[in-house]
């Protein structure tokens, strides 16, 4: 019989890692005599990030004292102590391969239900002094597993545990674990882990996106349950030659440039609301890489981005004033799964400043196909001198047969017709969309400044609409996230200090950052927070897929090797080094 032999417990604390302050609960250690065991966790215990850890699914953390005894035989260590692993419960029995979700226990006078695997991130290596550590768990199939509490009750170290009831479908922890983290995903055992009601949430959505990726036939790559914004690969790697063919000014501060390829062959079609990077200046100067979300209508033989003219914009100012047609411009492919998606619900379009030019091609995409649904197009922007494509989209809404306009000046000029040239004087906001009572069944777009996105989308929380319906795409680089990491102030991303690396070039597009690579870093993610690029990531062993990023141009190896290969032209920067000049999308 299996039994308890340690129960292990402790609050949440700030330790200090690599110069930086981490909030964590992983740091566990045992307790005597009984304790009680609640809906949350146990008394006396925390979680220190309830979004990676923590809930009533993820109340109780289990691991087992065998595999103690294979790690410290892996690691050659003999130095571990009840509590090692961040676990609540020591056990002996209860292992991964033969422990099913779903399998309910009674230990003391408490009643536990397996419902998923350890989730494992960094914080597991610094508790383990051993960075790898979360990438190992998953590799070896020795992740530990999480249980619910159906009855309170008070457990304690020496208690017997007795198996009451057996999981549906009767699939371990271990092959829970492998389906989602390591290669293969096989579309029966998928199902399969889906008719397992007890299986906690987040990975019902993964393996439920997994089985639309399998559904796809292969459009997508990568692993659609751990990178939840998979998109096409791109049609090619790196960059290729395209022409100025025209130069259009749209608005007092936008232009439009027109690239045709000129190598001969022909333009790859892009989704609506995808972009391009541009490589960018003179062949004398470091190059200028920037990212442009196309704004034409899809299938042309062209490639059209718009672009806004930025007070010491070295790439706009570039290209305002000096790109001219005929020039050559080094385009990479569309790439972006900030796209429009099929289906006949409403279509909600939401953009300010240059944030339009995304959503005007989806705009064109509806217009093309002379779209049936019910579509909204809101766009805010100071006046009509910085209105740009207003005749544009109103020709287009004049071809669709369900729409509806709003458009608002915050600062109209004397000359802007209300009425005509826009309908209300003030922001697009929350409450404008609250006033127009706009669809809360439709797929919403939203692109513009980070403040315009974040009032639209808490805004549309408020009124119902569901998380998966909100869609927003940032220009420049997007926000981090570093899970258990203190805040603190973040300048622009910059140059790292200290003596420039010989190595590589590195581009960061969105961040317009060129940077040497240099032997102190490990992985390009070091490089990247070495510079205050925004990224996110969580294990920092290749294995949640957080950190998954565009790699426009250039070839990285790996180290470690990724337990699941990224899509297509993209990288995992994690476990990631550059073996040659690289362009990376961040």
């Amino acid at each position: 019989m299996a039994r308890l032999l340690a129960v292990n417990v402790g609050l949440p604390r700030d330790v200090n890692w690599q110069g930086r302050t981490v909030h964590t609960g992983i740091w566990k250690a045992p307790v005597e005599g009984p304790r009680m065991v609640r809906r949350l966790n146990i008394d006396g215990d925390g979680q220190g990030d309830l979004a990676g850890h923590g809930g009533e699914r993820r109340a109780v953390l289990v691991y087992q004292m065998e595999s103690y005894r294979y790690w410290q035989d892996q690691l050659g260590r003999n130095d571990f102590v009840f509590g090692q692993f961040g676990e609540n419960l020591t056990v002996d029995g209860l292992p991964d391969a033969e422990v099913c979700i779903g399998d309910r226990y009674r230990i003391g006078g408490a009643l536990f239900e397996v419902t998923q695997p350890r989730v494992t991130c960094y914080r597991l290596g610094i508790r383990m002094n051993e960075p790898q550590m979360a990438a190992l768990l998953v590799k070896h199939g020795r992740p530990g597993f999480y249980c619910r509490v159906l009855e309170e009750g008070n457990v304690e170290a020496g208690c017997d545990i007795t198996q009451v009831a057996s999981g549906p479908e009767r699939m371990s922890v271990s092959e829970i674990s492998a389906l989602l983290y390591r290669p293969g995903h096989p579309r029966d055992q998928l199902e399969r882990a889906l008719r397992i009601p007890m299986l906690s949430v987040g990975w019902r959505r993964s393996f439920e996106a997994l089985l639309a990726q399998d559904h796809d036939g292969g459009v997508t790559t990568g692993n659609a349950g751990l990178n939840k914004a998979p998109s096409p690969p791109p049609a090619w790697s790196g960059f290729r030659p395209f022409r100025v063919s025209r130069k259009l000014r749209e608005s007092g501060n936008v232009v439009s440039l027109l690239l045709e390829p000129s190598d001969g062959r022909p333009v790859a079609t892009a989704l609506p609301g995808q972009f391009v990077v541009l490589r960018l200046g003179p062949a004398s100067a470091p190059a200028l890489m920037r990212s442009y979300s196309l704004s034409g209508e899809p299938g042309a033989t062209f490639y059209r981005v718009s672009v806004k003219r930025e007070v010491h914009g070295a790439a706009s100012g570039y290209i305002d004033d000096k790109l001219a047609v005929g020039d050559v411009v080094q385009t990479s492919a569309a790439r972006g799964s900030f796209t429009l998606q099929p289906g006949d619900t409403p279509v909600v379009l939401l953009s300010a400043g240059i944030g339009v030019t995304p959503v005007l091609a989806m705009l064109h995409a509806l217009a093309a196909k002379a779209s049936t649904r019910d579509i909204w197009w809101l766009y805010g922007t100071r006046s009509g001198r910085d209105h740009p494509f207003a005749a544009e989209v109103r020709g287009l809404l004049e071809a669709l047969v369900h729409c509806h306009s709003h458009i608002c000046y915050s600062s109209p000029g004397p000359q802007d017709r209300p009425n005509v040239d826009f309908d209300a004087a003030g922001r697009l906001n929350a409450r404008v969309l609250r006033e127009l009572d706009v669809p809360r069944n439709g797929d919403f777009y939203i692109c513009g400044p980070p403040g315009f996105m974040g009032d639209l989308s808490a805004g549309l929380a408020e009124l119902g609409v569901a998380p998966d319906r909100i869609h927003t795409e940032m220009f420049g680089a997007g926000p981090s996230r570093t899970p258990g990491i203190a805040a603190s102030p973040r300048p622009p991303p910059h140059l790292p200090a200290g003596a420039a690396g010989l190595g590589p070039t590195v581009s960061f597009a969105r961040s317009g950052l060129n940077v040497r690579w240099g032997s102190s870093f490990q992985s390009l993610l070091e490089l990247a927070e070495a510079c205050d690029v925004p990224v996110r990531w969580a294990c920092r062993t290749g294995v949640c897929h957080t950190c998954e990023s565009g790699l426009v141009a250039g070839r990285i190896g790996y180290r470690p090797d990724p337990v699941d290969a990224p899509a297509d032209g993209n990288l995992l920067i994690c476990c990631a080094r550059p073996e040659g000049d690289v362009v990376i999308d961040l």
